[in-house]
């Protein structure tokens, strides 16, 4: 966005994987997202630029960006909760090494509070002489799918700093480089662990609400009331309001977009960011929650923050038992037709989908799956729902899962459909040929609520949808 908007300054991307950056250099993108393919091909070669020369943009770059994957920890201390900082402190200690000249360096990875006193303990002890680095905070807000708009108009850009006149100048001249574009009024200022801490309590609100409309579906299932009623009805309260109130089979990766680019600003300032693809914001921030509420002895905050991703698996696992109890307790040997498989429409972004975990609790049951999603690449998929380096069933895995080229073709001869990506696509499909090629009765399990449940119900299907009760 910054080389979309300011055309006066020089972009340069750089990466390790020389794969990536050739893909970022090709026709085909790496990543899908609507709006980003034509930015890319309209600023390449005149302002934009990706290589994989990392030093070489350190070392001319003013300010650097800091974007690099911060996974969960998947073993020793904090495991499955804490952020691993590994490839945080990789890439500080590169630039350490490498700079011969003072930087400003911006954290953009969403990362644990006072990450960035660690950042400037290692800048400092490995630096050479003279070379000052002030360090500043600047969480990214936008989600996939509407990446592109988050970033041509922002709700805010959040830049924190300590409070020094070096650290103040610093973070003005961030400041001026989002001003090219976004009114100044939207630039806050805040203090350095104000900032990074806000990002973390912001997915954590947004996935808070999201479990709770999710809660209320299984309220409203067990009741006879409808959840989208419930939330129109809730959320025209202004105190409330009306975003993140869809029930749906549980929240993935979202609102969180991270690359590893370096970005070179030239006349006056260049820019070098680093920019990894990184994971599903939701579940990794609530968690990193959870474990520094922890490590601050606060066990009561971590027991909070913990039951909303409790919830969200509970919400997943509810939805499967549902196909399972409603096609006559089992599922063995038939055919489920899956639909989507990005954990949201719009993108080909798979990171902690819902699709994963159900399509797992449907290969459990020995059901026979076709699986369509208009984005995600077959590669991605396998990988998926295989466990390379862990223990590779590949093949048992292809012997009770397909993917199919079109919807229609996944669906046909289906006893149960089941649509967990909300998809525009799919309300438009041929569900009068579908209905014919089912076994009778046919059932659709809309776990995102975006079908004609009345058009349908009229053709004959069987129609059960999140947070309302089977049609009759």
């Amino acid at each position: 966005m910054i080389a979309h908007k300011c055309p006066h300054i020089k972009v340069t991307i750089v990466d390790i994987n020389a794969a990536r950056i050739a893909a970022w250099n090709s026709d085909h993108l790496p990543i899908y997202e609507p709006g980003l393919e034509a930015i890319v091909k309209a600023r390449r070669g005149k302002n934009l630029f990706f290589s994989t020369d990392i030093d070489k943009a350190i070392i001319e770059a003013d300010l650097i960006f800091v974007s690099v994957n911060t996974p969960t920890k998947k073993s020793g201390v904090g495991a499955g909760y804490a952020a691993d900082l590994f490839y945080i402190e990789a890439c500080t200690r590169r630039i350490a090494s490498v700079a011969t000249s003072s930087k400003i360096v911006v954290e953009k990875s969403t990362v644990p509070s006072r990450t960035a006193s660690s950042m400037r303990t290692i800048l400092e002890a490995n630096s050479r002489p003279g070379l000052r680095f002030d360090i500043l905070s600047n969480p990214e807000f936008l989600a996939e799918g509407t990446a592109i708009a988050d970033l041509e108009s922002p709700d805010r850009v959040l830049i924190g700093s300590l409070g020094t006149p070096e650290a103040k100048a610093a973070q003005a001249a961030l400041v001026g480089v989002y001003a090219n574009w976004v009114p100044r009024e939207r630039c806050i200022t805040t203090g350095l662990w104000s900032s990074e801490l806000s990002k973390l309590a912001a997915n954590a609100l947004l996935a808070q609400r999201i479990s709770s409309v999710n809660a209320l579906s299984a309220i409203c299932e067990a009741t006879g009331a409808d959840i989208d009623e419930v939330a129109y009805a809730c959320g025209t309260d202004t105190r409330i309001g009306s975003k993140f109130l869809k029930a749906s089979v549980g929240f993935g990766g979202a609102n969180c977009f991270h690359y590893q680019f370096t970005n070179q600003f030239t006349k006056g300032l260049q820019l070098t960011s680093t920019l990894f693809l990184s994971g599903s914001c939701f579940q990794k921030d609530i968690l990193n929650l959870v474990y520094l509420s922890e490590s601050l002895h606060l066990p009561e905050v971590a027991d909070y923050w913990r039951q909303i991703t409790l919830m969200n698996e509970y919400q997943k696992r509810r939805f499967s038992q549902r196909v399972v109890t409603s096609l006559f307790n089992t599922i063995t040997h038939k055919k489920i037709a899956v639909l989507g498989f990005a954990f949201k429409k719009d993108t080909g972004d798979t990171r902690e989908s819902p699709a994963i975990t159900i399509t797992k609790h449907f290969r459990a049951e020995n059901a026979k799956i076709s699986i369509y999603d208009p984005k995600v690449p077959e590669a991605q998929i396998w990988l998926d729902l295989t466990e390379p380096g862990i223990v590779d069933d590949t093949a048992l895995v292809k012997q009770q899962v397909t993917i199919a080229p079109t919807a229609i073709e996944a669906c046909m001869g289906a006893e149960g459909i089941v649509v967990l990506t909300e998809w525009d696509e799919f309300k438009s499909l041929d569900w009068a040929k579908i209905y014919e090629s089912m076994t009778k009765p046919a059932f659709v399990f809309d776990g995102r609520g975006i079908l004609d449940v009345v058009a349908l119900t009229k053709i004959g299907f069987k129609v059960e949808r999140i947070g309302r009760g089977v049609s009759e």
